[in-house]
């Protein structure tokens, strides 16, 4: 499955590890991954710290990618949703840890979150 980066001329460069877009084409499988938070398995624990959080959440979804024969290089787009704008840096550290060079579509929000101890949140989709 052939997957294409579209960061064309004439538009601001792009941030880091990210694609304005990214085209997929031919017979694929895509994955929608919901959002997920940083509860550790039992749904009840979950860290205070934006970095443990983010780790969980990161673990969280290569869980998801592995059922379904995919890895991180598999992902095509993500959504983060971040309590305030202070975890802006620490989010671009854990993106770049766990995507490596695989740049995907994102876009990053600054919004309250559902529960008031949640750091961020992260939904992805994945292809093959």
């Amino acid at each position: 499955m052939p997957i294409i980066k579209h960061n064309p001329a004439g538009l601001f460069p792009q941030y880091r590890n990210y694609s304005h877009a990214v085209e997929v084409s031919g017979d694929s499988r895509i994955l929608f991954i919901s959002g997920l938070n940083g509860y550790l398995a039992d749904g009840i624990t979950m860290p205070d710290s934006f970095q443990e959080q983010g780790e969980i959440i990161w673990i969280h979804i290569g869980t998801i990618l592995k059922s379904a024969g995919m890895g991180y290089r598999n992902i095509v787009s993500l959504r983060t949703y971040l309590s305030s704008p202070e975890y802006d840096e620490p989010n671009v550290q854990l993106r770049m840890k766990y995507l490596g060079n695989n740049e995907p579509a994102s876009t990053v929000i600054c919004c309250q979150l559902l529960e008031s101890k949640w750091k961020l949140e992260i939904e992805a989709v994945a292809a093959t």
